[in-house]
């Protein structure tokens, strides 16, 4: 017997349940549970009885991964439990496919949004900051959280959309590779506050523009410190405080 295919409001519904992945952690399976939540109302859709408790079962094993990166691999395992209540067979199963995926989107997620947006925004947000602007938490919340919340619909709906083909999508998205351009356009960020920092400064004080140069050295320092593989949100709080701390002096 085929099964229906899952109405939009529920995938919508899962979506929003999506948020809310990491409100119940343990410590042997971390998000299985927060993974269950999102789902549950699909297989209570697909499975009556005990197929249906058979169905959570297989979602409380263990689980773990970045939590923006996770709506594609709920909306992937929405397709296999689809295609699992209808008979059709795949060559990767619920479980096989969380174990698989879990780990290398977490460090890409990790990679990408901590590592690169996060920093990147907060960088945005330090030069708004420099010229006493009050939308400066705006901007940094604006740029940090439009980016991942069009990625937690895109990743759920491609997931269930895509099945299995997700891997390939997101893989031909080159998100590794967006990371580091975030990464890198934080350092000339920075560096754009050192200057714009030192040419306030000498301004201030009616000194020649000539001065704002002894902020190269701080600003090739964050260079180098960025290629060592220090964190660029590090990079980017220690800035602040030489903001912070200037302005004080000066």
């Amino acid at each position: 017997m085929e099964s229906p295919r899952l109405p939009k409001a529920l995938i919508a519904r899962v979506l929003v349940r999506s948020f809310f992945l990491q409100a119940s952690w343990n410590f042997e399976r971390l998000q299985s549970l927060g993974s269950l939540y999102a789902i549950v109302p699909a297989l209570r859709f697909l499975y009556r009885g005990e197929a249906l408790t058979l169905a959570c079962q297989r979602h409380l094993e263990y689980f773990n991964t970045h939590p923006f990166m996770a709506s594609p691999v709920l909306g992937t395992l929405l397709a296999l439990e689809e295609k699992s209540c209808r008979g059709e067979k795949t060559y990767l199963g619920v479980q096989e496919f969380r174990r698989m995926i879990m780990a290398p989107y977490a460090a890409v997620g990790d990679a990408l949004f901590w590592g690169g947006l996060r920093p990147a925004a907060a960088a945005v947000a330090l030069l708004f900051a420099l010229r006493e602007s009050l939308w400066a938490p705006v901007v940094f919340l604006l740029m940090f959280n439009l980016p991942h919340l069009f990625f937690r619909f895109f990743g759920l709906v491609q997931g269930y959309v895509q099945g299995l083909k997700i891997v390939e999508v997101i893989q031909g998205r080159r998100l590794p590779d967006l990371a580091i351009r975030f990464k890198e356009a934080t350092v000339v960020l920075l560096g754009g506050a050192c200057a714009a920092l030192a040419f306030f400064t000498t301004r201030a004080e009616a000194l020649p523009a000539g001065w704002g140069l002894v902020a190269a050295p701080l600003v090739i320092l964050l260079g180098k410190l960025a290629h060592r593989g220090i964190s660029t949100l590090l990079l980017v709080l220690a800035a602040a405080t030489v903001v912070l701390a200037l302005d004080r002096i000066f």
